[in-house]
């Protein structure tokens, strides 16, 4: 998934593990839209938006052009330098390695997307993280998905939200996390207990490329 390497940013290989995993090409490079909180602070000017430790900033400049922009947290960033995921994940960098993967998974979707002149909704957008994270993190654990259940565990059951999301955005954030939940029981009940990761991945494979509606309903019945 993520392969050690001291010259090439962890958002970067982060970008490149997802799209080998699901056999995608963005062709950017993330690193060239990473913004720090400054200009991160300008982008959002003196509204009253959020600004948390993990954001991409989308805007629509033209009918056709999608301007991206991703912020990440630099002392996670510096953390996951220190404590490389490639080499093991455990609880010095198992937080900041799901923020930074959301981060990069948000940017590799909308650019696909937008590649294709294909809208995404921010459910959309933070299902497939979800689920991004849940496979990533199994197979750092254990190739053969034999940690599964631990990951389950602290992605979806050991979790809270902000304080400052409005309704909406509590919602959203939780609807994510359920369905998730549910897809991840199913992939462990049908694949990951019998050690069936080469057939989980043409699943997920699949599943990734499926609109918003398609994925629950896919869901729904493997659930």
């Amino acid at each position: 998934m993520i392969e050690p390497g001291a010259t090439v940013s962890i958002l970067s290989r982060l970008q490149r593990g997802l799209e080998t995993l699901y056999r995608v090409e963005t062709h950017l490079d993330v690193d060239a839209f990473v913004v720090d909180a400054t200009a991160r602070g300008q982008a959002l000017a003196l509204g009253t938006a959020r600004r948390p430790r993990e954001q991409l900033l989308i805007r629509q400049s033209y009918p056709d052009s999608v301007d991206l922009a991703l912020f990440v947290d630099g002392e996670a960033l510096e953390n996951l330098e220190r404590h490389d995921p490639a080499r093991g994940l455990h609880e010095a960098n198992f937080s900041d390695f799901c923020l930074a993967l959301e981060g990069v998974s948000h940017f590799v979707y909308v650019a696909l997307r937008a590649a294709q002149d294909r809208g995404v909704s921010e459910l959309e957008l933070e299902l497939q993280a979800e689920v991004d994270k849940f496979v990533s993190c199994v197979l750092l654990v254990d190739a053969d998905g034999a940690g599964s259940t631990e990951v389950s565990r602290r992605l979806y059951d050991d979790v809270s939200y902000h304080d400052d999301l409005d309704r909406d955005e509590h919602d959203r954030y939780r609807t994510a996390n359920d369905e998730a939940r549910r897809y991840a029981g199913s992939l462990q009940r049908r694949y990951l207990r019998e050690q069936r990761v080469p057939d989980m991945l043409g699943e997920l494979r699949t599943f990734y490329r499926l609109g918003l509606d398609e994925k629950l309903g896919h869901i729904a019945r493997a659930a």
